[in-house]
């Protein structure tokens, strides 16, 4: 946790009863509302030493953005003074919707014909993730989404994913070609040796099959990339 932003505190006393963040959502709507405000009305009350809306703004500062709180769990807000089990609990269910609305944000036709289009897309589906995750895209002859399958999660050999299962579910989706994405929990997508491994393994596995291998993406972060991306392309880089 690290704030990048300092969010101004107001105390709920010190604000006009008809200006408080319930009286405004029902006047104004909640695209009136701040970050700030939004938050108080899901903790929805305060303690008797911090009201609702003091508890918000700390939460705020702490985070830095609502985006970076869809990455905490439930003892990172409950090191918030004034959110115990119950509210953590309730927050880190609300971020998990938010989490699975922006992961599900695409239909069966998008199209994936740039690395940053894969990069957009998993952006929300990486966030916060702590372990590394495998993913194979099936798609058709025009580079379309026919299905996304993980394949592996919490890889801790030095192989990503099997060759023979990535091409199964290729197989199953009746694909013309895949692009294969894992996650760098480090935010880093610079790629290691056993990443390299794969990438060779999964090609002369395309090129037997008659499958072929689009890409091979590592999705991290700018904040941590070198290159400020966020991403690695196997084929950008002419592995592929």
């Amino acid at each position: 946790m690290g704030a990048s932003n300092t969010y101004q505190t107001i105390r709920l006393r010190d604000i006009a009863t008809s200006e408080r963040p319930q009286e405004r959502l029902e006047r104004l709507g909640a695209e009136a509302l701040s970050d700030i405000e939004l938050l108080a009305m899901l903790l929805r009350s305060g303690t008797p030493k911090m009201d609702v809306l003091s508890i918000a703004g700390k939460l705020m500062n702490e985070a830095g953005s609502l985006a970076k709180l869809t990455s905490w769990n439930e003892n990172d807000f409950k090191e918030i003074k004034g959110i115990g089990k119950v509210k953590a609990l309730q927050l880190q269910a609300v971020m998990e919707i938010a989490r699975r609305i922006l992961s599900n944000n695409a239909t069966t036709t998008k199209l994936f014909d740039q690395p940053e289009s894969v990069f957009s897309y998993f952006q929300s589906i990486v966030t916060g993730l702590e372990i590394e995750k495998f993913w194979v895209l099936c798609l058709n002859r025009r580079n379309r989404l026919l299905k996304k399958k993980e394949v592996s999660s919490g890889t801790a050999s030095s192989s990503l994913a099997h060759p023979r299962e990535v091409f199964r579910e290729a197989i199953k989706s009746g694909a013309c070609a895949i692009i294969c994405v894992h996650n760098h929990p480090s935010g880093d997508p610079s790629p290691s040796s056993a990443d390299i491994k794969t990438t060779r393994q999964l090609r002369e596995a395309s090129r037997t099959i008659g499958i072929e291998l689009i890409d091979h993406l590592i999705i991290g972060n700018r904040d941590e990339d070198p290159s400020h991306r966020g991403f690695y392309s196997f084929k950008e880089a002419g592995l592929l």
